[in-house]
């Protein structure tokens, strides 16, 4: 009685503060007849599809000619790939600490300020989920026009009609009920796994034909330059690392909640890890350095030294349903953002769940990214976006510290090393990479200052979050 007292004293303190953090596995909105739509298997089918996108088959040729040697650029991705894993550990502490939808906006909100949050949801809508959308869209459309075109007329389609239609039709599997959307995006998961596995396995069965990659090597920079230069690859790389926070989105909509979501982070971080180390071991490994240092279609160049042309066919098929995949993912959770948004007063009720699911949310970011799509610029400003991103999930890693200092429960395995690795790892990965590239890190800057421009625009209907009384904790989870 006496914890429980002192828990109530604290909400009620940190609501005047507007820093209200809620009950674990409870929290503001919490609607038990969401739960049960989504299981295991589907929530780390999310986390999946979200990490692998366009830029694991791309950026280790990149990767390589910064850093010479094969080795170096293995060694970047198992850097990032430990990387995602403390931070898919320190996410699932958070998700179990808060069991509603929302992300990055729910976590800091709750346990920093609303303004945090809001400038994280924000960033959610401009560039984590409308852009990424748009890009992996637009990827889709280039690297199938690619495969189906004959002569010069490349397409018969005005350029982004594919792109667009590619959104719709995820619009169309996850605007009207989960169990569908979800189900359908679980057979294309499958299906991309066994196409990669099959791909590492021919890799495998060719390993009698020379691999070349460390005989024709470049040279890798001298003593302590070696640093920077990881360090720059480690940037790129990380982008590929970004969808394994993907199911604190729908955290609300799993089987047993916080508990689900800890569980498919971790297991879909370790899986596309193990599946990013295979996969760039045959990349950089197999065909002469010459043939893909600096290519962006680094692995169809590995398939066709492999396997020959089929092969190449075959990796292109699995990238090509890699992006659908990924626009799937991105469209089922991105409107999540902004119904917990909703919720709290910062955007209109209409992005509120209705029924089910937040059906017009969703069609709201077909709408967005359709838009983005048709903006050619796109491209260009996709370099910020790793920098943006990164910094918000810095930040929401860090607020464990804020909720532990305040005496608040949250359970992070490895604690308090996985959180501090997290967070120092990728401050320092995006202080190189703004050394390197000072318009992108003014560019990010600038996003996070118009954030919290709108959310001082918002304050005269913005509630006080968090005002609730503690509710009794989730027994599921």
């Amino acid at each position: 009685m006496v914890k429980h007292s002192n828990e109530l004293k604290r909400g009620r303190q940190s609501s005047a503060d507007g820093l209200a953090s809620p009950d674990p596995n409870s929290g503001v909105g919490h609607d038990p007849a969401k739960r049960g739509a989504i299981g295991l298997f589907s929530a780390i089918n999310i986390v999946i599809a979200s990490m692998i996108g366009a830029g694991v088959y791309t950026t280790s040729g990149f990767a390589l000619a910064d850093l010479g040697s094969p080795i170096l650029v293995l060694l970047a991705w198992g850097i990032s790939g430990f990387l995602a894993l403390c931070g898919a550990v320190s996410y699932g502490g958070l998700a179990q600490r808060f069991s509603e939808s929302g992300g990055e906006y729910l976590f800091l909100a709750r346990s920093i300020h609303p303004a945090a949050g809001y400038i994280a949801g924000f960033v959610s809508l401009l560039a984590g989920f409308t852009g990424a959308i748009a890009f992996a869209a637009l990827t889709f459309e280039a690297y199938l026009m690619g495969m189906v075109a004959t002569g010069e007329d490349t397409s018969p389609l005005p350029a982004g009609v594919i792109a667009s239609l590619t959104i719709i039709v995820a619009w169309l599997m996850h605007g009207f009920r989960v169990r569908a959307g979800t189900r359908f995006q679980d057979l294309l998961v499958v299906l991309k796994l066994a196409m990669l596995l099959a791909f590492l396995a021919f890799a495998g069965m060719s390993l009698g034909r020379p691999w070349e990659g460390m005989a024709t090597a470049g040279q890798r920079p001298e003593g302590w330059m070696v640093i920077p230069a990881l360090a720059v690859s480690l940037t790129w790389i990380s982008l590929s690392y970004c969808g394994f926070n993907a199911a604190i989105y729908i955290t609300e909509e799993t089987q047993h909640g916080g508990k689900t979501v800890r569980d498919a982070l971790i297991i879909g971080t370790l899986i596309v890890t193990t599946l990013y180390l295979l996969l760039n071991a045959v990349f950089v490994l197999a065909p002469p350095a010459s043939e893909v240092v600096g290519k962006e279609d680094v692995a169809a160049v590995a398939a066709r030294y492999v396997g020959g042309a089929k092969l190449e066919t075959l990796l292109r098929y699995v990238i090509l349903l890699s992006l659908a995949t990924s626009v799937l993912s991105m469209m089922m959770t991105g409107p999540r953002v902004y119904a917990k948004m909703a919720e709290d007063g910062v955007l209109p009720g209409w992005f509120k769940f209705d029924a089910e699911l937040p059906g017009r949310g969703v069609f709201a970011q077909g709408v967005l990214a359709v838009a983005v799509v048709s903006i050619a610029t796109l491209r260009q400003l996709l370099s910020y976006l790793g920098l943006t991103l990164s910094l918000c999930a810095a930040l929401t890693v860090a607020a464990i510290f804020v909720l532990k200092r305040r005496g608040e429960p949250v359970e992070v395995i490895g604690y308090p090393w996985t959180p501090l690795a997290f967070v120092i790892g990728t401050l320092a990965i995006v202080l190189t990479a703004g050394t390197q590239r000072p318009i992108e890190l003014a560019v990010a800057a600038a996003t996070l200052a118009v954030g919290w421009f709108a959310y001082q625009f918002s304050h005269p209907n913005r509630p006080h979050l968090g005002n609730e009384s503690p509710r009794p904790r989730d027994q599921d989870a």
